[in-house]
């Protein structure tokens, strides 16, 4: 029928963005080391005493230096992908955190998060997000202001000198809340650095200290940088891929009375023009993965030069940092440089309470209008049943509740349709040579009948933007990531393993069709036919989650139009 075709068009779209949406999940953005998860990982515990040189260099580029110096930074080559010094492995294991650190440079090489494995088949393999054989890196130390155009190199460590460690192993006993991790640098004229490290249980959030104790018999001058450093990222195949979870840079800082959120893009780091070199007060600068994120947190009232750079290599490297101002530290006194380093999970919950806007590292992307009320109402309900599959079928429910009245306002358009469906196909078939005449007249029938042709369009319109906000909510919320339901259903974030989701959605979509007024016109028939088929293939490939959803919906939309044609209208 010709009031259909809106409701047509509209579900068309609606397929194009589930191809859209499940293309990006086959073309997601890859690091370009071949490594994958598994094999890292378990080149990781098999070789952990082995120190990994991957991201030295002898050009040492990726130091930042004065502002004079910052743009010769940017175009040296880093011509040397390894450096022979050979630093020792410090292990650290608390409840929360497998790090560790290099004493060459004192940096974590590799984070790892024991509560958060690769996959269920895998629960013993833990999901590692830092990680130097893969470039990917957090890196920090402290930098002496040039006296003269001299070498300073020994007044201060960068992320290239070495540190020395009492031990080669720490764990977070049972009873003990927090573990000091201690690094020293000495460079044999009166400066020493203690780099330390703080963990404390039941967190990802690691205090990093840089305690400089001047002894030398003159004033030292120098800063302190921190930054994160990664491997590019490449796209496969199709501009589609952009709507992908988002993997990359970003920062946060207040501007002009209000907070803001960037995110910066790998290609405009080798821009001069595009580059970041800002002073901000407070705010974080992090390097965004799937479900997690590393992000480097100064002290909230400190002003920092943010800035990134572009290391030009064999494997190129983006970095993304921040540097203090310039301190002075007399001869006979201290200084300590306090940061926080989180490297975990998208917490939400966490991020918030340890920074400003450090929640917003969860990025539902345009969507998040949608996807963060339903986020809402899913942890509100999980509060309650304490399961994730539940709380998705009373955020259904919940939905359906408040839409109740449009919603029945549209069934009941559909069911005067469908009664007068005989007087429509009559007066098509008097008006079929004339399409001119042949709308008029229908459009007068509408007017007479007190029929709204668009009705039938609203349910769906009501569930599209749930749709979308609710896959971006299983896309980028780690607290869906391998959340169960009942039964075979371990993880609502992947397909369903036996397809029974699917299938239901399918047959629950077809019997929702029989209830809609019959199609008039043959090539709308045979689509609307199909649809049911296409559909449930579609959705065998989509998050459980996110199915169970579809079919709850088709379920209670079918329950409110029966109770509409029968108790409503045909008591009427």
């Amino acid at each position: 029928m010709e009031q259909q075709r809106p409701l047509l068009y509209l579900t068309l779209i609606f397929l194009g963005f589930m191809i859209w949406t499940q293309w990006q999940q086959d073309h997601a953005p890859q690091p370009i080391i071949p490594a994958t998860s598994e094999s890292t990982n378990t080149a990781a515990q098999q070789n952990a005493p082995k120190a990994d040189t991957t991201l030295r260099n002898a050009s040492n580029v990726d130091i930042p230096q004065q502002a004079s110096n910052a743009q010769q930074t940017s175009v040296n080559q880093d011509t040397t992908s390894q450096n022979t010094t050979q630093g020792a492995i410090i292990s650290i294991k608390t409840d929360t955190l497998d790090i560790q650190i290099n004493t060459y440079g004192g940096d974590i090489v590799h984070a790892a998060l024991p509560a958060h494995p690769i996959s269920l088949e895998e629960p013993d393999v833990a999901t590692v997000i830092l990680d130097s054989k893969k470039y990917y890196s957090a890196q920090s130390g402290l930098n002496h202001n040039k006296i003269n155009g001299q070498d300073t190199s020994n007044l201060a460590p960068t992320h290239h000198a070495t540190y020395s460690s009492s031990k080669g192993n720490y764990a977070l006993k049972n009873g003990d809340d927090t573990l000091v991790v201690p690094l020293i640098w000495d460079n044999g004229k009166g400066i020493t650095v203690t780099k330390r490290y703080t963990f404390k249980r039941g967190t990802y959030l690691i205090g990093v200290e840089h305690e400089v104790k001047n002894n030398s018999g003159q004033t030292w001058s120098g800063f302190e940088y921190r930054q994160l450093r990664h491997a590019p990222v490449v796209k496969k195949g199709s501009f589609l891929s952009g709507a992908q979870a988002y993997v990359g840079p970003a920062y946060y800082d207040f501007e002009d009375g209000t907070y803001h959120y960037e995110k910066l893009k790998f290609g405009d780091f080798n821009d001069p023009d595009e580059k970041l070199d800002k002073n901000i007060k407070g705010g974080w600068a992090a390097m965004l993965e799937h479900y997690f994120v590393s992000a480097w947190i100064p002290q909230q009232d400190q002003i920092n030069t943010f800035y990134s750079t572009y290391i030009p290599s064999n494997v190129p490297s983006y970095i993304i940092g921040l540097k203090t101002p310039n301190i002075e530290i007399a001869s006979g006194a201290s200084h300590t440089f306090k940061d926080g380093f989180y490297v975990g999970p998208k917490d939400q919950a966490s991020l918030e309470a340890i920074a400003n806007g450090l929640d917003m590292t969860v990025d539902y992307g345009i969507f998040s209008i949608f996807s963060k009320p339903i986020f809402w109402l899913l942890k509100m309900y999980h509060n309650v049943f304490g399961n994730w599959g539940w709380a998705i079928i009373f955020v259904t429910l919940t939905i359906k509740l408040l839409f109740f009245w449009p919603s029945a306002i549209s069934y009941k358009s559909m069911a005067k349709m469908k009664k007068l469906a005989p007087k429509m196909k009559e007066m098509q078939e008097r008006h079929k040579n004339d399409p001119q005449a042949k709308q008029k007249a229908m459009m007068e029938f509408y007017r007479k009948e007190k029929i709204n042709p668009f009705g039938g369009c609203l349910p769906m319109l009501i569930q599209i933007p749930v749709f979308m906000g609710l896959y971006w909510v299983l896309q980028e919320s780690v607290e869906l990531r391998q959340a169960p339901w009942i039964l075979w259903y371990k993880d609502l974030s992947i397909m369903d393993p036996y397809l029974i989701l699917p299938l239901l959605m399918g047959a629950s979509m077809w019997l929702q069709q029989k209830l809609n007024p019959p199609q008039m016109d043959p090539m709308q028939q045979k689509i609307f036919q199909w649809l049911p088929v296409v559909f449930t293939v579609m959705f065998l490939f989509f998050p459980a989650g996110l199915v169970l959803y579809w079919v709850v919906n088709n379920i209670l939309s079918m329950a409110q139009q029966w109770y509409i044609n029968n108790k409503i209208i045909d008591n009427k």
